[in-house]
C-alpha cells in the first residue's frame, strides 16, 4: 500500500494527526471532486427530468448505488442510499410488521444506534433481550443460543464495537438465526470500512453501514435489504411512488421506492466515488495496514504505566478501535491534553454506548484512537509518546 500517494489526497494531515475516523473519516480529493463536479457540471434532480443533465445526474446517481451494492457482494437484493446506519436500522425497526410478543435479541455493545430503536419497540409490546459481553467486552456465543428461540423475529448485532474494537461472530450468529426462522441485522458501520465484507458469507437479511466512516461525504450511508418486500418504506411521498389513484398508491420497485423526496445526490455520488477508492487501494490491503497499526499500538499501550486498555487484546477478536484510560485523568483531559500539545486528534466520552459504559464501570467513558488507511506508524509512535508524558504527570 503506498501509504505516501494515500496520504497526499488528504491535506488536512500535513497539520494533524487524525485518530477518530470510528467517529467518521477524512475525505480524499477524488471523492470531493466527485461532489464538485456534480455541482458544476451537471446539476439537476434524479428520477425525474429526460433533459440531459436530467439524465447524467440520474446515471451517476444509479452507478453510485451499484457500486455500492458490489462492494458489499449485495448485487442481488436491494441497497437503499440512507442518510447514515442510523437511519438504515430505523427504517428496518420502523418497517418490517411486528405483532406483539415477536423478540429481538441484541447485545450490550451496541451503539445507540442498534439499541434505542429496539428499545422504542419494547414499548409497543416487543420482547427485548440485549446480551451481556464480558469484561473484555466479549460476548460467548452460547448466549446467543440460549436467547434465540422460535418467538425470536429479529437479531441485530455490530460486526465490530465502535466502543472496544470487539468483532462479533456473525457467521455463527447467522446459523443460529437460521435455525429458529429469525431475520439477521448486521450494523456494519465500523466493519464495512475497514475489510471486506459480503452479506452472501455473513447470510444476513439487512446490513446497514454509514459512508461518512468510508471516505465518504456526511450525510451518506446504505441499507441493503435481502427480501424488499419485508418491510415498508420509513417515507412516502415524491419520487418513490408508481401511481397513486383512489386514496391509494403503488411504490416504485428497487431503492427508488425506499428513497421518497430529493436525496442527497451528491453524496450519493461522493459515495460510490469513495467505494472506487477503498477499491483501488484493496481492502485486503487496508485490513493488513490497520492490523499492523493495532499490534504497535496495543503493545505500546500496555508498556505505559497508568495506562489501562479496554476490549479484547488478541488480534484476531478485534479491529482497529483501541479504547484506554490513563489513571488519575478523565478521558476528555487526556483528549485535550493530546490535541493541545501534540495536534493529535482522538475521541473522549461514552462514544454513543451509554450501557456499555456503564455495565464495564466506566462512568465518565473512555479515550479512543481509531485507525484508518491514512495513518502511519510514526503516527502511532508520537501517540504512544505523547501519552507517556501524560501519564508521568498524572
Amino acid at each position: 500500500m503506498d501509504s505516501a500517494s494515500i496520504r497526499s489526497d488528504f491535506p488536512i494531515l500535513k497539520d494533524l494527526i487524525y485518530l477518530d475516523s470510528a467517529s467518521t473519516s477524512l475525505t480524499p480529493e477524488p471523492v470531493l471532486q466527485s461532489v464538485l463536479d456534480y455541482y458544476r457540471g451537471y446539476k439537476a434532480n434524479v428520477g425525474r427530468g429526460v433533459y440531459r443533465l436530467a439524465q447524467l445526474a440520474d446515471q451517476r446517481y444509479r452507478d453510485s448505488h451499484r457500486k455500492v451494492a458490489r462492494f458489499v457482494g449485495g448485487e442481488e437484493g436491494t441497497l437503499v442510499f440512507t442518510r447514515n446506519a442510523t437511519e438504515s436500522i430505523n427504517i428496518v425497526a420502523r418497517g418490517l410488521r411486528w405483532k406483539k410478543g415477536d423478540k429481538v435479541v441484541t447485545t450490550l455493545l451496541e451503539h445507540h444506534s442498534n439499541l434505542l430503536p429496539w428499545i422504542r419497540l419494547k414499548k409497543e409490546g416487543v420482547q427485548l433481550e440485549a446480551l451481556l459481553p464480558d469484561d473484555q467486552g466479549k460476548l460467548d456465543l452460547s448466549d446467543f443460543e440460549k436467547a434465540i428461540d422460535d418467538e425470536t423475529k429479529l437479531v441485530a448485532v455490530s460486526q465490530l464495537s465502535n466502543a472496544v474494537g470487539t468483532l462479533i461472530p456473525v457467521k455463527e450468529i447467522s446459523r443460529i438465526c437460521r435455525d429458529h426462522g429469525a431475520a439477521l441485522l448486521v450494523d456494519g458501520a465500523q466493519s464495512v470500512p475497514h475489510f471486506s465484507v459480503n452479506v452472501k458469507d455473513l447470510d444476513c437479511d439487512f446490513l446497514c453501514f454509514s459512508g461518512h466512516k468510508m471516505l465518504g461525504p456526511t450525510g451518506t450511508g446504505a441499507l441493503w435489504v435481502k427480501n424488499v418486500s419485508e418491510i415498508e418504506p420509513l417515507l412516502v411521498g415524491g419520487g418513490m411512488v408508481e401511481d397513486v389513484c383512489d386514496y391509494d398508491y403503488d411504490i416504485k420497485k428497487g431503492f427508488e421506492g425506499f428513497e421518497a423526496g430529493t436525496p442527497d445526490i451528491s453524496g450519493g455520488i461522493g459515495f460510490g466515488a469513495a467505494v472506487d477508492y477503498l477499491t483501488r487501494v484493496g481492502m485486503k490491503d487496508i485490513q493488513d495496514h490497520e492490523r499492523l497499526l493495532t499490534r504497535r499500538l496495543l503493545a505500546g499501550l500496555q508498556e505505559i504505566k497508568d495506562v489501562e486498555v479496554y476490549g479484547p487484546l488478541d488480534l484476531e477478536e478485534r479491529g482497529g478501535v483501541v479504547s484506554f484510560n490513563v489513571k488519575g485523568l478523565m478521558p476528555h483531559e487526556v483528549a485535550l491534553m493530546l490535541d493541545q500539545a501534540s495536534n493529535i486528534m482522538v475521541r473522549s466520552g461514552h462514544h454513543c454506548c451509554i450501557p456499555l459504559m456503564r455495565h464495564l464501570g466506566l462512568k465518565y467513558g473512555t479515550v479512543r484512537a481509531s485507525l484508518y488507511l491514512y495513518n502511519t506508524k510514526e503516527e502511532i509512535d508520537k501517540l504512544l509518546g505523547a501519552l507517556e508524558q501524560i501519564a508521568g504527570m498524572a
